[in-house]
């Protein structure tokens, strides 16, 4: 009981403190759909794998490709993502990370370490 106790308490604090990163003003508001698309596309990143703008809209059956493709222009007008060119087929533009995801996503490895850690 004592460990349910301990996680538990650790998951609420990262919560608390991922709530105080989505109100830091360098990090845009994104509603859940771009916080889940952006996640996706994260694991897919941490990989070191490309995905292409059309493998982003079908990442997961909870979006549909539709609402997904509206969130990936939210995210780049955002300064989320941004969009590579092919060097063979310049038809095809692949998702990737900005300074600015990374640096988001570093925030909340970081706010994660320091969940696990508070006494």
């Amino acid at each position: 009981m004592v460990n349910q106790s301990k996680y538990s308490a650790t998951y609420l604090r990262f919560l608390n403190l991922v709530q105080a990163i989505r109100e830091i003003p360098t990090f845009p508001a994104m509603d859940p759909v771009e916080e889940r698309l952006l996640t996706l596309l994260a694991s897919v990143w941490h990989l070191e794998k490309k995905i292409s703008v059309l493998e982003a809209m079908s990442l997961t059956n909870e979006i549909s490709a539709t609402t997904a493709h509206r969130r990936l222009k939210t995210l780049r007008k955002k300064g989320m993502i941004d969009l590579d060119i092919d060097q063979t087929d310049s038809r095809v533009k692949y998702v990737v990370p900005t300074a600015l995801a990374k640096q988001y996503f570093t925030t909340l490895g970081q706010a994660l370490d320091k969940a696990q850690h508070a006494v």
